[in-house]
């Protein structure tokens, strides 16, 4: 957000008023890094990315044990790489489970066991016992199918989990029915009631987890969207003809028809098509999209500009240097799926209980059988062994994590915190680094006036009078800057007549009969003059800095900065007392970064660092052994937002930085970070209590319903399992319920940190 005096003379001040950088020492936002021919990749390591579709080798389900789209009609897919469906699978799940739902209360309602278990009699008419078998028997084959065919696909996989222990409780609960209605089995075995409760819970977890999957592609459509649909290029091999308006002779292409070296216009609020050099005209840039920075660039001929940036005044002409997978675009883009892909992989904590669960199961299945049939009992052999199967299918277990989650994420929304990736949620209790992106974050992103002084013989409102005034007219980042100072100290404006602009040097106007000018040291070294001695220090810590010249004499300085967050050094105090580490990580000069390092007590700091070497910073860290979560605004920022631990987007970042994020903070307070790890916290003790109370329904009631104590006169009725497994999930639901207690807005949640501490 800073400048030092004599560095980059053809950019000094606000030049053009610009059409020059706020942030002339950044070095994302001067061009030096994000401009320069370089490879997208560069310090990264690709070598496990190569040749490899960033989707092959892994599913994209909230089970990492199932395929997410079993069971379902891809067709919605179609035409989008497997990414744009998401949406309409939620859909089809939300869907199906209310249909189920309906379903499955005359079923129950109509089921004998059901029926006798509350202790009410069913109406003596022939059609009545046929309800529950026809209804179940949709309810089975219609809803059912997702956990059937994703059984199907774990068998196959032979990595048993959550679908195959689903699919073969709801398989053997519909046979055993079946037996029972048709008299081929005993009465006991009617589970008609337990099937249709079974898939309507499970339909109800499997909705609520598959809404996160969705987001998985949103980030590479954003990015996608940065490109106009249509460039204008120059024909005659890119030689300017001139028609007989005296106009170049273009033609409209699509940016995938355009070679290098072909030669485009960019008109006044269009998008580069792609990467090239400028050739001609000089248009104030608006790089916010890649950079995540607020202010707009001056690139004139021979700077180089990136596809997807907006050239916000004037017209330029491109010579392309780089099209479709080369462009530095493209690299973001390939960047962002591979760092999705990997983290994408992890196991969950659920599926592994269910892959064990399963093996319980059929192990006790087997082991009753085995038993009561050497028992000379065949007839409770087959009661016994299908009661185990049924009641092991995990209602609990297959609640316990989605209810939390969605319990903690609808906290966090009214804390201002919205999670869309349930892995986040679970690895924010273990971060032991937060990398905060700067520009935006710790700071609003925007410049603000942090000094001033008046020459001797000046008067200091005086002369910030006088700057705002001339001023006054200018959408410049910087001008609005001094106009809010001066309206900040009460000081009103003046009208300003002769306004003029001048690139590399800065605005010149005419108040009250004297002429004022406002620029950078450019205009300084026009003029022969000094800077003021103040100025001096505000430069080397590097702030922007203006000086203000009343009729050819220089009046006062004025010193500009990205001004910092009042929440970031509450922020950085309470990621201290929970013993996290505490990394800033910007495009900026050394001395910018070291200077707000300084003021928020940040440990390390990462300066200078380039827009595609952000994602190799976070892989240094995690080389280290630390956890990381990082937090950014910008689509330079996605890449690493994918590649952290946990990516933190704040929520007046760009849609591609949104998008890449497992959490989004809706507002830009980054207290909003304590109260993220402050919730993973908290779920994560009720994912564990619910997992074991789950789970250890299952590891109780199997091995009684299998007749263990069947040697001192006890057997668990089915009837009595089959309420113990509603039981069981009633108090998960009741457990995740607690949540609800959590104050998670950021200034409680920052509190409450920093009183345990203290």
């Amino acid at each position: 957000m800073s400048t030092t005096h004599g560095e980059r003379p053809d950019h000094d001040g606000h030049a053009g008023h610009d059409h020059h950088d706020a942030h002339m020492g950044h070095e994302a936002a001067s061009g030096v890094d994000l401009h320069a021919s370089h490879d997208p990749h560069a310090g990264h390591d690709m070598s496990t990315h190569a040749g490899h579709d960033p989707h092959a080798g892994h599913d994209m389900s909230t089970h990492a044990g199932h395929d997410p789209h079993a069971g379902h009609d891809m067709s919605t897919h179609g035409g989008h790489g497997g990414h744009g469906g998401h949406g309409d699978h939620v859909g089809q799940f939300r869907r199906l489970f209310w249909i189920m739902l309906v379903i499955a209360v005359p079923t129950i309602a109509f089921s004998p066991m059901f029926a006798s278990i509350l202790g009410y009699s069913l109406p003596d008419n022939p059609v009545i016992p046929w309800i529950s078998p026809v209804l179940g028997t949709v309810m089975y084959f219609w809803g059912g199918k997702p956990f059937l065919t994703g059984a199907w696909s774990e068998l196959k996989a032979r990595k048993p989990g959550m679908m195959l222990l689903i699919g073969l409780a709801i398989t053997v609960a519909y046979f055993a029915s079946l037996g029972a209605s048709l008299g081929l089995l005993s009465h006991h075995l009617d589970f008609w009631w337990e099937l249709a409760l079974l898939i309507v819970i499970m339909l109800l977890g499997h909705w609520i987890e598959m809404r996160s999957i969705m987001q998985a592609s949103s980030a590479l459509d954003a990015l996608a969207a940065l490109l106009p649909d249509e460039a204008e290029r120059v024909v005659s091999n890119g030689s300017t003809h001139e028609g007989a308006s005296g106009a170049p002779s273009t033609e409209t292409v699509s940016p995938s028809e355009l070679t290098v070296g072909d030669l485009v216009i960019v008109r006044p609020g269009g998008r580069v098509p792609a990467d090239g050099e400028v050739v001609d005209g000089t248009a104030a840039m608006d790089e916010s999209m890649i950079t995540g920075e607020s202010s707009t660039v001056a690139r004139g001929p021979g700077a180089h500009v990136v596809a997807g940036t907006v050239a916000t005044d004037t017209a330029i002409r491109v010579r392309v240097g780089a099209v479709g997978d080369d462009t530095a675009l493209a690299g973001i883009q390939r960047l962002v799926a591979q760092a999705q892909a990997s983290t994408s992989r992890a196991q969950r904590l659920a599926d592994r209980a269910a892959g064990w669960l399963f093996w319980f199961a059929l192990g006790a299945a087997v082991i009753t059988a085995i038993a009561w049939t050497l028992l000379g009992d065949p007839d409770d052999a087959v009661i016994r062994t299908i009661t185990v199967l049924v009641i092991a299918c995990p209602h609990a277990l297959g609640l316990a994590i989605p209810l939390v989650v969605s319990i903690a994420t609808e906290r966090a929304a009214k804390g201002g915190v919205l999670v869309t990736d349930r892995l986040a949620l679970e690895t924010m209790r273990t971060v032991g680094a937060v990398l905060f992106d700067k520009t935006g974050t710790l700071t609003k992103g925007e410049p603000a006036v942090t000094d001033a002084a008046a020459a001797p013989g000046h008067d200091l409102d005086e002369v910030l009078v006088l700057a705002a005034s001339a001023e006054g007219d200018s959408e410049h980042p910087l001008a609005k800057a001094i106009v809010a100072e001066a309206a900040h100290r009460g000081l009103a404006t003046r009208a300003a007549q002769d306004f003029e602009a001048s690139a590399a040097i800065g605005v010149r106007a005419t108040v009250d009969g004297r002429a004022v000018q406002v620029g950078g040291p450019g205009m300084l070294q026009r003029d022969g003059l000094e800077p003021l001695a103040a100025s001096v220090a505000w430069a080397e810590a590097g702030s922007t800095v203006l000086h203000v010249l009343v009729d050819g004499q220089v009046a006062g300085a004025i010193a500009l900065a990205d001004e910092i967050r009042p929440e970031s050094k509450e922020a950085v105090d309470a990621l201290h007392a929970l013993g996290v580490q505490v990394v800033m990580i910007t495009g900026d000069a050394e001395p910018v970064a070291r200077t707000v390092a300084a003021q928020l007590g940040i440990d390390r700091v990462y300066a200078g660092v380039r827009p595609e070497d952000k994602s190799a910073k976070v892989q240094e860290l995690q080389h280290e052994g630390l956890s990381v979560a990082m937090v950014g605004d910008g689509v330079n920022d996605a890449p690493a937002l994918a590649q952290a631990n946990v990516g933190i987007a704040i929520g007046a970042g760009t849609d591609v930085a949104i998008a890449s994020a497992g959490v989004i903070l809706a507002s830009s307070d980054p207290r909003s970070v304590i109260s993220v790890i402050e919730l993973s916290r908290a779920s994560y003790r009720k994912m564990s209590q619910n997992l074991w109370w789950a789970a250890g329904y299952n590891l109780v009631s199997v091995p009684l319903a299998a007749g263990i104590l069947a040697p001192i006169g006890f057997v668990l009725p089915m009837s009595v399992g089959a309420i113990l497994m509603s039981l069981s999930t009633v108090i998960v639901a009741a457990n995740a319920q607690l949540l609800r207690r959590l104050d998670l807005r950021p200034e409680a949640s920052t509190r409450a940190v920093l009183d345990r501490a203290s």
